[in-house]
């Protein structure tokens, strides 16, 4: 016979109150309250979206500067000349 647990906590009571699927999860009285840290704009996708703020104004700025240089600015330097 295994030894009493003098603190009457019973592991595999927890782990099946533990598990997604238990009788518990299902009965939760808190599951209610819980929704709506996940919908509206608490969605992922909406606390993705402000994480970075400017990024995407920022990136098509960047690319508009990147093709303007490599399109209208010469490149006024000779540098295959010898300077001798």
């Amino acid at each position: 016979m295994p030894a009493r647990n003098p603190t009457g906590f019973d592991m595999a009571q927890f782990k099946a109150a533990a598990s997604p699927s238990s009788v518990y999860a299902k009965r939760d009285p808190w599951a209610r309250n819980e929704t709506w840290r996940y919908t509206g704009p608490f969605t992922r996708w909406n606390r993705f979206k402000g994480l970075f703020p400017g990024l995407g104004i920022a990136t098509v700025a960047f690319t508009a500067y990147c093709a303007y240089e490599h399109l209208f600015l010469k490149d006024e330097h000779h540098h295959d000349d010898g300077h001798h």
